[in-house]
């Protein structure tokens, strides 16, 4: 009865990647850099799995024998967006990076999307999504145009009052916009961002909801699913996956929720898979720099780490890793191109030195070898290494 459990840190990277100049993003380094900037993170579970031992990070020592095998992964896919990164992890290596739009989006887009919209559209450039709503939140509510923006991520997002368009409506927007960005604009992820509130005080609300392209081949969420293995996944997953490739799907943009929902799913789930995405490192955190609320939530997330392998069975594989990194330490508010790191429990110690793996879909790899899993054709394996 076997079950592997992939839990992804959304954006708790661990050092810039030998390309990251190409990304603007030398230096970058999410755990290192946080570490020092917060005099050192307590993170005793984690610890005790071998996060240290795989890079040099404040608070954090290296131990003995670590619990887990221990090691960080590069990615493959070009870019470093929560969608690639997530495709990646579960076996689908891109060629060509998804398009990006530093200057707005072109005229083109705009008109057809205003002409579907029956709107104005407000914004139009990159930007913060709590600071655009600072700047045009008045403007919208006043003119009943959507706000659109992007960030340096492959990304088109709209925002909208909650008392100006419902959440039906604004989602309808995506969906159009979904459907015009779509060739040599296919942007990974349309998003919805509603919010509330009066100027100055608007905030976002909790019905965001991601409209992302589809995997181009199948996922090892999909080859678990036709094996006949029970899939659940948790966090953002199922917007990421384009709502393709489970059983069940547990919602969440809240950190300490997921980790009720994945001890959940391990009563849930007799053989099969699940896959967690833990966002706030990345949404709540990284993107606005906010390095007190980051440190928190790691202190936070190590006890609820522990709290999982606890209730972990025998035959369960429990892999710890990310999908980008998110420096909240940095000038910039943007994902960061990043190792990441890789810790795989069995239950077996002292765990190995499982080195620098040469992509994000050797974790794929693995899972699916240990799964009896055909059809992942990127990746080399370690599952030798995590049962030693």
């Amino acid at each position: 009865m076997k079950r592997a459990i992939v839990l992804i840190l959304d954006g708790v990277g661990i050092g810039e990647l030998p390309d990251a100049d190409q990304y603007g993003d030398q230096g970058s380094n999410t755990l290192g850099n946080l570490a020092q900037s917060c005099g050192g993170l307590n993170l005793p579970f984690l610890e005790k799995l071998g996060l240290g031992n795989i890079a040099d990070i404040a608070g954090v020592k290296r131990v003995d024998k670590p619990l887990a095998c221990f090691g960080k992964m590069a990615e493959r896919s070009p870019g470093k967006d929560s969608t690639s990164g997530h495709w990646e992890l579960l076996g689908v290596v891109l060629k060509s990076p998804f398009p990006t739009y530093p200057e707005g989006f072109p005229d083109e887009i705009i008109k057809e999307l205003e002409s579907r919209f029956g709107h104005k559209i407000l914004g139009n450039k990159p930007a913060s999504g709590t600071e655009i709503i600072k700047q045009l939140g008045e403007e919208h509510i006043r003119t009943k145009s959507p706000i659109v923006y992007t960030s340096a991520d492959s990304v088109l997002q709209i925002a909208c009052h909650i008392d100006v368009f419902s959440l039906e409506e604004l989602y309808k927007f995506c969906e159009i916009a979904r459907e015009v960005m779509q060739g040599k604009h296919n942007v990974a992820r349309v998003i919805a961002r509603p919010f509330a509130g009066s100027a100055p005080n608007f905030y976002r609300t909790k019905d965001r909801r991601d409209f992302s392209l589809p995997p181009p081949e199948p996922t090892l969420l999909d080859l678990a699913q036709r094996k006949g293995y029970q899939v659940i996944v948790i966090g953002k997953v199922d917007d990421l996956f384009s709502h393709r490739g489970y059983d069940r799907s547990y919602h969440s943009v809240n950190d300490l929720e997921c980790v009720d929902y994945v001890l959940k799913s391990m009563d849930e789930v007799e053989q099969g898979l699940i896959v967690a995405n833990f966002v706030q490192f990345d949404m709540d955190w990284g993107h606005r720099n906010n390095i007190e609320g980051f440190k928190n939530g790691l202190i936070e997330i190590d006890g609820g780490l522990k709290e999982i392998i606890e209730n972990r069975r025998s035959e369960d594989l429990i892999f710890i890793t990310a999908d980008h990194g998110n420096d909240p330490t940095t000038p910039s508010t943007d994902h960061s191109r990043e190792y990441v790191p890789i810790l795989a429990h069995s239950g077996k110690a002292p765990g190995v030195n499982l080195g620098i793996r040469r992509s994000f879909s050797d974790l794929a790899k693995t899972i699916a070898r240990y799964l009896d899993i055909e059809g992942i054709h990127y990746g080399e394996d370690f599952l030798d290494s995590c049962l030693s």
